[in-house]
């Protein structure tokens, strides 16, 4: 087959989005070698984590006509119509949510991944007019789609709710996450790591995006209830960070909080298994990459107990209301205070994360290309 995908995100996009279109993009071209892979992007950038650019059987596509170069938007839109037509691809698979303007009355089939309909549960965390701009785009693009990914039951059952969508339309596969996260990194190289970015011996990991739906600031409340604990925050933020800052600062918990950012992937997967636990209270998620990159790492998890949480984290994770300062504080000193508990949980988690490898992804995405 010759496959295209938007890969906007992949080039430009360093987070969930990204992370998402990259893996999906390498574990195919790994595990199917026979295809080609098409990347439309409007453009290219040097991305340290296209691991996979080298391949013979990828390519990458840029606009061929002065307009795309121009209005990139418009080429992604209604312009790659064309481009995709003369490369003549015979499945076209938005990543982010997204299909091009036109693309079902072509004989191209195509699919695309749903990670989330998080704008409409909480549209409190959206300005309107990207609330809207979002609504459109998404439906539209689960109307015209020949078959859906959503990437968890969760928003399968949001695709249906919110849609109207025919549930046999939509095939739920799951996420994994890079394979350095899989690996066993070697106890000198993690003091390596915990000296350059001076971290304490013990702490409490939270990784993501710093803004209200990812509820940093109730875990700064629990810290706060937890003198002699460490926390260490992967991500950055804007408004809501500054919110976060100044508890910290009205309450003195700076020698308690370590913040980071800009991490090269092994730093990011040596802190995840250095951790003590990790802490992960979303109000919301589609699907919650984190937290298997934690049960790969071997670390506890604490996350939220209603939403896709649970198909993320499995049976051996500890689930708590996400607001609630005392269930988060109780699951952290169960955690330190039961060793023997603690060990069989991230032996259980580990167990259960493998479903997530690989092989079972590329599997289920190419069930889901051939069905069309």
């Amino acid at each position: 087959m010759n496959i295209g995908f938007d890969a906007k995100r992949a080039f430009f996009n360093q987070t969930g989005l990204g992370n998402y279109s990259r893996d999906t993009i390498r574990i195919l071209t790994e595990n199917y070698s026979e295809n080609q892979y098409h990347l439309f992007t409007p453009k290219t950038a040097n991305n340290d984590r296209l691991t996979f650019l080298n391949k013979k059987n990828i390519y990458v596509q840029t606009p061929k006509k002065a307009l795309g170069n121009i209005a990139p938007s418009i080429w992604r839109r209604w312009g790659i119509k064309s481009d995709l037509i003369q490369l003549k691809i015979d499945l076209y698979h938005g990543l982010s949510h997204e299909l091009p303007i036109g693309i079902e009355k072509t004989n191209i089939k195509t699919i695309v991944t749903i990670h989330d309909l998080i704008f409409i549960r909480y549209p409190k965390f959206f300005k309107t007019i990207d609330r809207k701009i979002y609504f459109n785009k998404f439906k539209h693009s689960c109307k015209i789609a020949d078959k859906i990914i959503a990437v968890s039951q969760q928003t399968k059952k949001d695709i249906i709710k919110f849609f109207d969508i025919n549930p046999d339309k939509i095939d739920v596969v799951y996420q994994g996450c890079n394979h350095i996260f899989k690996k066993t990194i070697r106890q000198e190289l993690k003091e390596e790591i915990r000296q350059k970015f001076h971290l304490p011996e013990k702490f409490i990991l939270h990784v993501g995006t710093i803004e209200e739906r990812k509820n940093l600031l109730t875990i700064l409340k629990c810290i706060k209830e937890l003198p002699n604990e460490k926390l260490v925050v992967i991500g950055n933020g804007s408004n809501y960070k500054k919110k976060c800052l100044q508890y910290i600062k009205e309450h003195q918990l700076e020698k308690q909080i370590i913040f980071l950012n800009e991490l090269t992937l092994f730093e990011m997967a040596t802190i995840y298994q250095i951790a003590e636990i990790f802490i992960y209270p979303s109000i919301f998620e589609g699907f919650g990459i984190p937290i298997i990159e934690a049960l790969y790492s071997k670390t506890p998890v604490i996350t939220t107990i209603n939403g896709c949480f649970s198909e993320a984290g499995g049976p051996s994770s500890f689930y708590i209301d996400p607001l609630n300062v005392q269930e988060m504080k109780e699951a952290i000193l169960k955690i330190k205070n039961n060793p023997i508990l603690t060990e069989k949980q991230i032996a259980e988690g580990y167990n259960y994360v493998q479903q997530f490898n690989d092989e079972n992804i590329a599997k289920n995405l190419m069930k889901s290309y051939l069905s069309i």
